[in-house]
């Protein structure tokens, strides 16, 4: 389909198949989370599950912003980051359940995985400590001379640590090509942000650092595309960190198991008001840019790719537990360790 005649122009000059991916991954991201949550209810997800449900815009938007070569840093609630780099459904779907066939066989859960060559490097759970980790990578860009963008996402609670600090302080010195982009959903786990912080607007910690800073509307997938892209072009061209507040809301909590009490219900509705794909889909629509019916094929491709994920991995197995320590001091392992031989015989 080409643009309607008399359609305004596609904004952050973004073309008319660029607005068809972006829906794409806004779809898969949360109708893969969907399967998941099903996954969860029949026990065969384990560990956490977590859900980005109201801030998919803002990780597949940013994500989108990058370029082959870039690398970024995801946190729990950036699935859509890591689909939109390359990530297939089938292997987090592995990830969750633990199968001996996801990335990391079976040892680490959800999205805690990396592939480089596709351009993700796995998280750790401790909030902050992938900002100088993400720094010192940036940092290699720059001395080997790349013209590569490294970037991070942190939550808002995460902008009160040390390693926060020290890591973003550490780049900002080094103008070091990484572009940070502060998750501002409200909550630290379950601690509302005015609790932990004394900043209203997350973006002004930036001028401790020296570095420019945006607060954008974390729900507008344009926004935040514009955004994240004026400091990824800015990184790649020498010009140094940039930090960008996506001002969003998760609507789910913490994770399955926490009961959101909380967070107040009239709180949650509002947000679903204000709901990124069902904004994205009026934009692009009401625009002229690209018909509903093209949007439900995409709809009818997503769930189909998801039925075939499903059905290749539900039933392949756990690991094996001879295989605990297989990569752990090498990879592979030369043979079953010894301690599992003398304790099994």
């Amino acid at each position: 389909m080409t643009t309607a005649v008399g359609a305004p122009p596609i904004p952050a000059g973004l073309t008319g198949d660029d607005l068809r991916r972006l829906y794409y991954y806004l779809r898969l991201t949360r109708s893969l989370e969907t399967r998941l949550t099903n996954l969860y209810r029949q026990g065969k997800v384990i560990g956490g599950l977590y859900s980005s449900l109201g801030q998919e815009g803002e990780s597949v938007a940013s994500a989108y912003a990058l370029e082959r070569g870039d690398v970024l840093s995801p946190l729990i609630r950036n699935l859509g980051s890591m689909l939109v780099k390359g990530a297939r459904p089938v292997e987090v779907l592995r990830q969750y359940m633990a199968k001996h066939a996801s990335p990391t066989r079976g040892r680490e859960m959800n999205i805690h995985f990396n592939d480089l060559a596709r351009g993700y490097l796995g998280q750790i759970s401790h909030l902050g400590d992938m900002v100088p980790v993400m720094a010192g990578i940036a940092l290699s860009f720059k001395m080997r001379g790349e013209a590569r963008v490294g970037l991070v996402y942190v939550g808002d609670g995460a902008t009160s640590t040390g390693a926060f600090h020290e890591g973003i302080n550490f780049a900002a010195v080094q103008r070091a090509p990484l572009v940070v982009i502060v998750e501002h959903n409200g909550y630290s786990y379950s601690t509302p942000t005015v609790r932990q912080t004394a900043v209203r607007r997350l973006a002004d910690k930036a001028h401790a650092y020296g570095i420019p800073a945006a607060t954008v509307d974390g729900n507008d997938v344009f926004a935040v595309y514009e955004a994240t892209r004026a400091a990824v072009t800015r990184a790649r061209a020498g010009g140094g960190v940039s930090l960008i507040e996506v001002v969003t809301y998760r609507r789910r909590g913490h994770a399955q198991h926490d009961d959101q009490r909380y967070q107040p219900p009239e709180e949650i509705a509002r947000w679903e008001t204000n709901d990124p794909v069902d904004r994205y889909v009026a934009r692009i629509v009401g625009g002229g840019w690209v018909e509903l019916a093209e949007l439900e094929t995409t709809d009818g491709r997503v769930s189909a790719e998801l039925d075939a994920a499903v059905a290749e991995c539900e039933h392949e197995p756990l690991p094996e537990p001879g295989t605990a320590l297989t990569g752990v001091w090498t990879d592979p392992a030369a043979e079953v360790p010894l301690w599992f031989r003398r304790l099994h015989g």
